[in-house]
């Protein structure tokens, strides 16, 4: 069956489609895909089962030879999806042309895209990106969901692989699009900071290539000199600097990002300094689309960040300040140095490792030690790789313990609380650093 084809089955279905057979509530098209550690063909007739309308499975498995005329046979269910995704994109709104917006970054790229999506709701009908599904599945689901009403889709891309964004910039063919900032993380798989621009850059190359625009922090050398090397590509500026904007110092009474732009006070939701260039994207995006400055700034004031993202929390005994979805060494950098502005009578940070660093791992962990033995807080840290920054580093005083997991840390605190602190939550994904959070 050819993309046209599928498509057509796609929007029998009412343009419902599912990669998860356990999320079937009838009538949507299940499309089974496989990788190293799973097969999504062995469920496809599980899938028809639960009410599913058809099931397009891989050429060759069992249940492309069950005989079930609801199995659509395809030669590889991610092709089909990309495919089915791609079409939808250039089609789904008929002879008029939808705009759609990519963005990538090392760091923010949730919170970013949320903010974004508030800002242009205040004026359009806006598809964005759900949560973080922003891989190889995420960006093709994500376009699925356009309906005949958006006006605008706003689609998150994330990399951990050089050819990541050229692959997800393939399906989505963004008009304009943003790079949040460039550092060091999945360096991994990346290999170098420099493997870390030439894989974002392929956002840039991409708008380049196809006459569009990007919206460039040229407060950032990196990004600025990224989107000039480009070609023919169309730059709308912005910056802290380039806007004059001034951040207003945080307090227990103000614990919250507040800046000042063209004389407004924005006070936000949003725990650290770092996301004042978060909010500044946002706005200068909606202004771009003609969405009125203040509609702007009260959408951006509205958002209330969730899932561990520059959230504050208040517990009977403690404030805490969770950012505990992701770390690498930018965004742990800014976030302590966001926590060191901070007024509280004691600051904590529960500090887990930052991954995939690969060979800068010891070094960017044992920076992370020096910066806390310079700091005005204590800090207990959590995995393998703070383990050995302790040992080349040495274990200075302000770090008040070293566990091997976020339970034996939880575990810690229920015996030894916390009280009448300010606590910083922030590690890798993989350490599960909110696992402590009960305990304050």
């Amino acid at each position: 069956m050819n993309t046209e084809e599928l498509y057509l089955k796609y929007r029998e279905c009412g343009c419902r489609v599912t990669t998860d057979s356990r999320a079937i509530t009838g009538g949507e098209m299940f499309i089974a895909l496989k990788g190293e550690n799973f097969d999504g063909n062995e469920y496809a007739l599980k899938a028809l089962e639960a009410g599913a309308a058809c099931a397009v499975v891989d050429d060759g498995c069992a249940a492309a030879s069950a005989g079930d005329p609801r199995v659509i046979v395809v030669p590889g269910g991610f092709e089909a999806l990309r495919s089915l995704a791609r079409h939808h994109r250039r089609n789904c709104l008929g002879d008029r042309h939808l705009t759609v917006l990519g963005l990538t970054g090392t760091n923010g790229k949730t919170t970013t895209k949320n903010l974004i999506n508030a800002v242009l709701s205040a004026k359009y009908k806006v598809t964005a990106t759900e949560g973080n599904l922003n891989n190889d599945i995420g960006v093709p689901l994500s376009l699925l969901k356009i309906t005949d009403a958006t006006e605008l889709a706003v689609i998150e891309m994330g990399a951990n692989h050089p050819d990541d964004i050229k692959h997800l910039v393939e399906v989505c063919e963004p008009d304009c699009g943003l790079i949040t900032n460039v550092g060091k993380a999945h360096l991994l798989g990346f290999g170098s900071f420099d493997g870390v621009k030439r894989a974002k850059g392929q956002l840039y190359d991409f708008i380049a290539a196809h006459g569009g625009e990007v919206f460039v922090n040229v407060d950032s050398e990196d990004l600025k000199a990224m989107a000039e090397e480009r070609q023919g590509l169309s730059i709308v500026p912005y910056g802290l600097d380039f806007n004059g904007v001034e951040i207003l110092p945080p307090s227990p009474e103000h614990p919250f990002l507040r800046m000042k732009l063209d004389g407004r006070t924005i006070e936000t939701h949003l725990v650290g300094s770092y996301n004042a260039m978060n909010v500044l994207a946002a706005i200068c995006i909606g202004c771009h689309f003609e969405v009125p400055f203040e509609d702007a700034v009260v959408a951006v004031e509205s958002y209330i960040p969730a899932n561990n993202r520059s959230q504050m929390q208040k517990t009977e005994r403690n404030t805490l300040i969770l950012d505990a979805y992701n770390a690498n060494p930018s965004s742990m950098g800014v976030a302590l140095d966001s926590f060191a502005m901070m007024e509280a009578p004691r600051k904590v940070a529960l500090l887990g490792d930052m991954r995939e660093l690969g060979d800068n791992s010891l070094s960017e962990h044992v920076k992370v030690v020096e910066k806390i033995a310079a700091s005005d807080f204590e800090a207990y840290l959590v995995g393998e790789e703070f383990a050995r920054a302790l040992e080349a580093a040495g274990r200075p005083a302000k770090v008040l313990g070293h566990f091997a997991d976020s339970d034996a840390l939880a575990a810690h605190l229920a015996a030894q609380p916390i009280e009448g602190a300010c606590v910083l939550v922030k590690g890798s994904r993989g350490i599960r650093m909110e696992k402590a959070v009960p305990a304050l």
